[in-house]
């Protein structure tokens, strides 16, 4: 019985140590403060690719509103006698079209435009359309009626929402009138008719939303901007991405041609226009409605450092192999001053040139720019040899600004062994490093920056996404393994300045590249887990890294850690500490955190988790149920300077503890 009741012993305590070891340690060093987490730290990357602009965050509801198209109606259809013209008031879009008589008294004259994949109107709220007109003969007013329609309806009439509006010069003024749907409609079509004798000349027919993102009568649609502000970002790059570099220079993204009044900003090919036969828009163009002035105006009302990208007279190295399809050095003169200028427009008194357009656009003060872009994801030594001269201007005259410059379009590799050397002997403030990667690689990168070099450039993680390998979509597990790998952004951020995801936005009807950040309709909007696993980052990013180990090591995903990845922060101004920890592995994780350095009686007042999980790796969150996967918050129980919890399989987890 002796023995018996010893080999008990014996097995519970090695059940007990079983246990023990199975219990994860995480260990937070309170009292040794690391690096200062920057403002810039998690943000934003719009480009202008799944109609993110047009047809999407823009919210014209017009197609080809100056009929600027190559196909000058594309996106129109004409109906008695239309006649386009090209002799108009702006001489950056000089076609409009003439609506003339059509002869005959049960005829009738006037366009349709189909918007982009429809026109998406509410029941009972306003929109702007307006046009600028005139009455080329003269003498008595012109009319013509402006009708929104179903043309499904199976109704007497298909129109939902009519004014008239009179036309009463002859001379080019523009004309605006308000129009109230009694009803709702994803696909309407927008119908004019001329409804006089006379001939009208119509040019730049144009439908807003009154009700847009802070007002603004060129303004942005107000869910998309909504749920941009909501991730709290700290740094706004934009517009690209590719455009920037264009397929060819002539459709590279120039900032200068999206500035100004709005209905002379000329029409710009879309570079991914032509990208993917396999998902193809012909019709896809960039209107410059939302242009430079809007996307700094953006990011101040949204809170985000403004971070503008240019050309770098190297166009799309994936589309032309051929040198000749670039800028030589020698010609490069016009392309640095564009960037002079841009610095000068987004900062420059309202006595120089182009602080003077900032102003008369309606922003006397100054955008306050501290970082600027130049070339996108460029490689070769093509892309140093251009740079060079870049930053030697602008250091010149704004010594003040940091130069953002690139690693090329790879996570390692040649071009990306070759180019941070470069970037480090050009002394960029900045590198831009990109990966769209799959779930391996994000696996194995939870060390990716522990080991890099502090003297050297800062790094801007400016585009990444976990594709899954055969499920290249939005789903539950891509975006737990982005979280993951964000711990290792976090962890280093005295290295680590910015980061943001890509793409931002995906229209439906749209898509050219998937995942995406934010996918809409013409209605409405959903926000994905990679959305919400950005905005717990940026929600509570605090303001200095601690050091967090397990077993004294950086947790990392590593052998023997169980699938867990974690950071910790201190939130200087809210007194919590703050530990992201993330559970890919498909088993449950009992945690222990303990925080040392606390004084004695120091204690924690309080405690919350914000978790995201999912029973379902392959879900997301979709249009029909935008809610099947969002953060869940908890109260937990804190035993003074400790805490146990559990975290759940396949699980990414915000612990929150109040001192």
């Amino acid at each position: 019985m002796r023995k018996y009741t010893g080999l008990l012993a014996a097995l519970a305590l090695a059940t007990g140590m079983t246990l023990q070891a199975q219990t994860n340690e995480l260990v937070v060093q309170t009292k040794k403060q690391g690096a200062e987490i920057q403002p810039t730290m998690y943000g934003l990357f719009f480009e202008d690719i799944n109609y993110a602009a047009d047809g999407g965050l823009y919210a014209e509801l017009v197609k080809n509103r100056s009929f600027e198209f190559p196909q000058h109606l594309m996106g129109w259809k004409a109906f008695g006698k239309v006649t386009v013209m090209d002799d108009g008031p702006f001489d950056k879009n000089p076609h409009y079209v003439r609506l003339s008589n059509a002869g005959h008294p049960h005829k009738q004259t006037g366009l349709d435009n189909e918007g982009f994949f429809g026109i998406g109107v509410k029941k009972d709220a306003e929109y702007r359309f307006s046009v600028w007109a005139r009455i080329p003969e003269g003498g008595a007013a012109g009319k013509i009626r402006v009708e929104l329609v179903d043309t499904k309806s199976m109704g007497e009439q298909q129109a939902f929402a009519t004014q008239n509006l009179t036309i009463d010069s002859k001379e080019w003024k523009k004309y605006q009138v308000i129009l109230k749907p009694g009803m709702t409609e994803p696909k309407a079509v927008l119908r004019i008719f001329l409804a006089s004798p006379q001939t009208v000349d119509l040019e730049h027919v144009s439908l807003f939303p009154v009700d847009t993102w802070k007002g603004h009568e060129n303004g942005l649609r107000k869910d998309l901007a909504q749920a941009l502000a909501d991730i709290k970002p700290g740094i706004f790059r934009f517009p690209g991405g590719c455009i920037v570099e264009g397929t060819d220079l002539a459709t590279r993204y120039d900032w200068k041609n999206s500035v100004g009044p709005v209905e002379n900003r000329p029409l710009n090919e879309n570079r991914w226009q032509y990208t993917f036969p396999h998902r193809f828009f012909p019709d896809y163009y960039q209107s410059y409605g939302l242009g430079f002035y809007e996307f700094f105006q953006l990011s101040e009302e949204i809170g985000a450092e403004p971070l503008p990208v240019l050309s770098c007279g190297l166009a799309c190295q994936f589309q032309n192999t051929n040198a000749d399809a670039h800028v030589a050095v020698c010609d490069l003169d016009s392309y640095i001053q564009d960037a002079l200028d841009l610095i000068e427009f987004a900062n420059g008194n309202v006595d120089t040139k182009w602080g003077k357009l900032r102003a008369d656009m309606g922003h006397p003060a100054p955008f306050n720019l501290k970082f600027i872009g130049i070339g996108n994801e460029q490689w070769g030594k093509e892309y140093p040899e251009h740079l060079e001269p870049f930053v030697n201007a602008i250091r010149k005259a704004y010594p003040e600004i940091k130069i953002v410059g690139s690693s090329g379009p790879d996570s390692e590799g040649e071009q990306f062994d070759y180019l941070w050397p470069e970037m480090k002997r050009l002394k960029a403030d900045l590198v831009d490093e990109h990966f769209y990667r799959p779930e391996t690689w994000f696996l194995s990168q939870g060390a990716r920056y522990d080991n890099y070099d502090r003297k050297g450039p800062k790094v801007f993680a400016g585009e990444y996404a976990c594709h899954g390998k055969g499920k290249k979509w939005n789903h539950f597990h891509a975006s737990l393994l982005e979280a993951a790998f964000m711990t290792g952004l976090e962890r280093n951020a005295d290295i680590v300045h910015m980061a943001t995801y890509a793409p931002l936005f995906a229209h439906v009807e749209g898509w050219q590249w998937r995942p995406d950040m934010i996918w809409f309709d013409n209605m409405n909007s959903v926000r994905t887990v990679s959305y919400y696993v950005q905005q717990l980052y940026g929600m509570y990013k605090g303001t200095h890294v601690l050091p967090l180990t397990m077993n004294k090591k950086p947790v990392t995903g590593a052998e023997g850690q169980n699938g867990l990845f974690a950071s910790a922060v201190l939130d200087k101004d809210a007194n919590e500490i703050i530990v992201k920890v993330a559970n890919t592995s498909d088993k449950p994780q009992p945690l222990s955190l303990k925080f040392d350095g606390m004084k004695k009686k120091e204690t924690f007042s309080a405690a919350r988790c914000i978790k995201l999980s999912s029973m379902d790796p392959d879900k997301d969150n979709t249009l029909e149920n935008p809610s099947a996967i969002t953060p869940q918050e908890t109260s937990l129980a804190v035993d003074g300077q400790a805490l146990d919890v559990e975290i759940e399989p396949n699980t990414f987890a915000v612990y929150i503890l109040k001192k």
